[in-house]
């Protein structure tokens, strides 16, 4: 299934490129440096951790 909406509370996979430069790595590689929160208009929407970088 893919949602185009999810709740508070939901979790799921996704798939993103930044739009800026981004320093992030895998889980399996540097736990310390794979965690993410994205924010929107002063207010995170979404926190998790990176599971896989796919390189261009």
């Amino acid at each position: 299934a893919n949602p185009s909406f999810l709740k508070t509370g939901d979790a799921c996979l996704i798939r993103f490129q930044p739009t800026k430069p981004l320093a992030i790595e895998q889980m399996d590689t540097f736990p310390e440096l794979s965690r993410f929160a994205i924010r929107d208009m002063g207010k995170t929407v979404a926190a998790g951790v990176c599971l896989k970088i796919e390189k261009k």
